[in-house]
C-alpha cells in the first residue's frame, strides 16, 4: 500500500493511492494536480547520511568512510511532492541527491541486523539538495549546507515494508527538465539499511516515525532557478520538484 499526507479543500487528508490517483478517506478520488502535497511523514528525528555511496564519495574527490558520517536534519527542510525549493541568490553549485529513505516503525534500541527489517514501516523518497558554496567540511555538513528551508522534498508516497521486496536492490533516477543525469543503486550503499539501523540503534532510540536518508550515488550536477528535478526510485514512485529564486538570499 502507498500511504500519503494531502491538503484538500483546506483540510489535511491521510490518503492512500488507487490505481494512480489519490483516494480520500470519504473513497473520494481525486487526481495529484488537484490537491497540495504535504511531506509524507512527521518525525521526530532525521537522520542523512554522508558518503554513502563509494562512487558519489570519488566523484567529490574523497575516500568512502569507514564510519557512517550521520548527520541531523529539522523539520524545517521537508517539503512536499511538486513543492517549490528556493536556490540562493549567491549560490553557484546546488546540486539535487537522490536518496531512498527508510521509515522507522516502532520504538527501536540496541537492534541486531538480522532483525532490523523487522523495525521498518515503509519507504519513501527524499531529494536533499546542497549548497556546496557553504560547505566547510564535507565530513560533517554544516547548517547552511544541509538545514535550508525548502530543501529536502520527500514523498510523495510512503510504500509499505511488505510491498518492497529487496530495499538493497532498487535503482534510483534523477531527471533534470526530462533529462536523465543520475542513475545508480541501493545495492552500492558503502553500509546497508540493517547495518545502519544497528548503528544507531546501538547508542540512541529510534522511535516511530523517526527517518534515515541513506545517501545518494554519483551524479550530481548544478540546479538553476525554473528547473523541474524527478527524483525516482524503482517500485516507490516519483519525486517532483521545482527550483525558485530565492530573492532574499540568506
Amino acid at each position: 500500500m502507498k500511504r500519503a499526507r494531502i491538503v484538500y479543500k483546506g483540510a489535511v487528508h491521510c490518503v492512500v493511492e488507487h490505481e494512480g490517483k489519490i483516494k480520500l478517506p470519504d473513497g473520494q478520488i481525486v487526481s495529484e494536480h488537484e490537491v497540495e502535497w504535504l511531506p509524507p511523514v512527521t518525525p521526530k528525528t532525521i537522520f542523512a547520511l554522508g558518503l554513502n555511496y563509494a562512487d558519489h564519495a570519488t566523484e567529490l574527490d574523497f575516500k568512502a568512510p569507514s564510519e557512517p558520517l550521520v548527520f541531523l536534519k529539522g523539520m524545517n527542510t521537508l517539503l512536499g511532492h511538486r513543492g517549490q525549493t528556493k536556490r540562493p541568490s549567491d549560490a553557484t553549485f546546488m546540486h539535487y541527491e537522490c536518496e531512498l529513505v527508510v521509515v522507522i516503525g516502532k520504538k527501536a534500541r540496541h537492534v541486531k541486523k538480522d532483525e532490523a527489517y523487522e523495525y521498518i514501516e515503509g519507504y519513501t523518497i527524499a531529494n536533499d539538495y546542497a549548497i556546496r558554496d557553504y560547505l566547510e567540511n564535507y565530513y560533517r555538513p554544516n547548517l547552511r549546507v544541509k538545514n535550508r528551508d525548502t530543501c529536502t522534498p520527500i514523498g510523495p508516497w510512503v510504500v509499505d515494508a511488505a510491498d518492497i521486496e529487496n530495499p538493497m536492490n532498487l535503482t534510483l533516477r534523477t531527471y533534470v527538465n526530462g533529462q536523465l543525469t543520475q542513475e545508480g543503486s541501493t545495492k552500492d550503499m558503502v553500509f546497508d539499511i540493517p547495518f545502519l539501523i544497528e548503528y544507531l540503534s546501538s547508542f540512541m532510540t529510534l522511535n516511530a516515525g523517526d527517518i534515515i536518508l541513506t545517501g545518494t550515488p554519483k551524479g550530481a550536477v548544478d540546479t538553476k532557478v525554473g528547473d523541474e528535478v524527478i527524483t525516482e526510485i524503482e517500485g516507490i514512485g516519483r519525486l517532483v520538484n521545482a527550483i525558485v529564486s530565492d530573492v532574499g538570499g540568506e
